[in-house]
């Protein structure tokens, strides 16, 4: 390893370790994966010819500049995705299109409102994302739980939920939509051989915390009230069905069509943006200016798309430079190809440090095969989609689901470290050794 690898490694180690101690620096992980990301490339031109040995001085200069515009082209397709779920999410929430789903919660009974929690949120999360419904689950759970000392257990069991949900969904995490749009996994590969993996990695959990709840609710202190909207219920389902239904036909869209997934989600955006402002036509505009989309998509959270670029850009220079094909060859023979081993490993990094990059580092660690565990909806990938989501549950700041809510519910680290942590890595466990089965017996 030469001196100019050496020290672009140690500059996304030490960005890394920055992003991971967000909470102590106080620095936006966004301005440092952005930092991160110019650092590393700047030091690439330092001599890019150590790189490119096969092209002359002035021809490796274009070459590079040929390269990061793929790369960004890749990263740009993943971002632009983000940005029209974000906005058609929030587009159905400011509108009350999520209204049914505190409505469906009614209960008095702490078990059974646990159970509606944990499943809402699975199947939320594979639909929107596990960031959007943990935000969505927890103001719904606000309403209705108003202890807080009872409510930090259902928040960490939106967090687990969330996170297992999105892992059997091509569009329910970040991950498993990067792997997607790269082409590693299918939509129905991933749905029928990760499901039952997730599911079990959602409900052993759930039942373990079912045990410390007893009782009921104090009478009407959980119902749902009522709030006043400028749509009429008709209305509000229209935008609803418009804006889910539209995400879930979106790996159809890519089907039938062959574009990329976020043609598709522009497509659902400009239909639901449409509606909402024929809906918004003969209202007072005084009063529902700010739910108009114009002013909607002003409040998409942008340091998360930011972050998301600064990241994806850094491990691609990683990739350029080798250090990822090193790293995916020295595991191999770490485990003797042990892709059970080497994923579950992945997963446990994935609570320690953020999952979007590490994913994005297997992507550039292990080539695509015709054949095989690398094969496209192969063991490999579809286990990492698996551990890289549900892996993330085992600490507070292992997945955005979990950072959100620890922010939303002031839950500190050491809280969920000593009452969780063992709790979601038996989920976790438990869907390997599923998937394990799934695969010798049935695949």
């Amino acid at each position: 390893m030469t001196t100019l690898t050496i020290l672009i490694v140690a500059a996304f180690v030490i960005g890394y370790l920055c992003i991971a101690l967000e909470s102590v620096t106080k620095v936006n992980k966004a301005a440092i994966a952005l930092l991160m990301c110019v650092v590393c490339w700047t030091l690439l031109m330092v001599n890019p010819g150590a790189y490119y040995p096969e092209f002359s001085s002035d021809d490796v200069i274009h070459h590079i500049a040929e390269v990061i515009e793929h790369h960004l082209g890749d990263a740009a397709g993943t971002l632009f995705f983000l940005m029209g779920a974000m906005t058609i999410v929030e587009i159905v929430d400011s509108n009350g299109g999520f209204n049914f789903v505190r409505d469906a919660m009614k209960t008095r009974s702490k078990r059974k409102l646990m159970w509606r929690v944990a499943f809402m949120t699975f199947f939320l999360s594979a639909i929107l994302d596990n960031l959007t419904t943990s935000i969505v689950m927890i103001m719904v759970l606000r309403k209705l739980v108003q202890f807080r000392e009872e409510r930090l257990l259902y928040a960490a069991l939106i967090i687990i939920a969330a996170n297992s949900g999105g892992a059997f969904s091509p569009i329910g995490d970040v991950t498993t939509i990067m792997l997607w749009i790269k082409g590693v996994i299918t939509t129905q590969g991933v749905i029928t051989e990760i499901f039952i993996p997730s599911l079990v990695s959602m409900v052993i959990p759930a039942f373990i915390i079912s045990l410390q709840l007893k009782g009921k609710f104090d009478k009407e202190q959980n119902l749902p009230k009522s709030t006043a909207s400028q749509f009429t219920k008709v209305q509000r389902s229209i935008i609803f069905w418009l804006g889910v239904g539209g995400l879930i036909f979106v790996p159809i869209f890519k089907t039938l069509t062959h574009l990329p997934p976020f043609m598709g989600i522009l497509l659902v955006l400009g239909i639901l943006w449409t509606t909402t402002e024929i809906f918004h036509y003969n209202t007072d505009e005084d009063d529902t200016m700010a739910k108009r989309v114009s002013d909607i998509m002003s409040k998409i959270d942008l340091s998360t798309i930011m972050f998301f670029l600064g990241i994806l850009m850094a491990v691609a220079v990683l990739q350029e430079i080798g250090v990822l094909t090193a790293m995916g060859e020295g595991l191999n023979e770490a485990f003797s190809g042990n892709y059970y081993v080497i994923n579950g490993i992945i997963g446990v990094l994935s609570s320690i440090v953020d999952n979007v990059p590490l994913v994005a580092g297997c992507m550039g660690m292990y080539p695509v095969a015709a054949e095989g565990p690398m094969a496209v909806d192969g063991i490999f990938w579809q286990l990492l989609a698996y551990c890289a989501g549900v892996g993330g549950s085992m600490l507070i700041i292992g997945s955005a689901a979990g950072v959100v809510v620890m922010g939303l519910e002031k839950i500190t680290f050491g809280w969920y470290l000593k009452k969780i942590t063992w709790i979601a890595f038996v989920g976790y466990l438990c869907g390997i050794l599923i998937y394990w089965i799934e695969r010798t017996l049935f695949f």
